[in-house]
């Protein structure tokens, strides 16, 4: 699965605060379309990126994707974000941005928390 070295507290924590100062509301590079959470950010392995794209499996987020959403073709939009589990694509077909960006900050905060208390010694995911 996931190649991607880096720390996955580091990355969760530079989501939530890049998510929590309008990250996704302002994209100079791209500001006719709307932007998407995840894809969108550093924490993508290919954000900013050129050819040759880096394959999604090589993601650290491809820890959180469940296993029968890994072969997808934007795997980290299946990540279940809340105890129905609805993903970001579940908001992107039927809710509304701001639903999305709210459930992400949520999943965000509870997953921090939780490597932050439950496995703080361990080798995170």
């Amino acid at each position: 699965m996931a190649n991607d070295d880096r720390d996955v507290l580091t990355v969760l924590k530079a989501e939530l605060r890049f998510l929590e100062n309008g990250g996704y509301r302002r994209c100079p590079g791209a500001p006719w379309r709307p932007q998407f959470i995840f894809e969108d950010s550093c924490t993508c392995i290919n954000h900013e990126r050129r050819e040759p794209l880096l394959p999604c499996r090589e993601c650290i987020l491809m820890h959180f994707v469940p296993p029968d959403c890994r072969d997808e073709q934007i795997p980290c939009r299946h990540i279940p974000l809340n105890k129905e589990g609805f993903t970001l694509d579940t908001y992107y077909r039927l809710g509304n941005f701001e639903e999305g960006e709210a459930a992400v900050r949520d999943w965000l905060r509870r997953k921090i928390h939780e490597l932050e208390t439950v496995a703080p010694r361990e080798k995170r995911v």
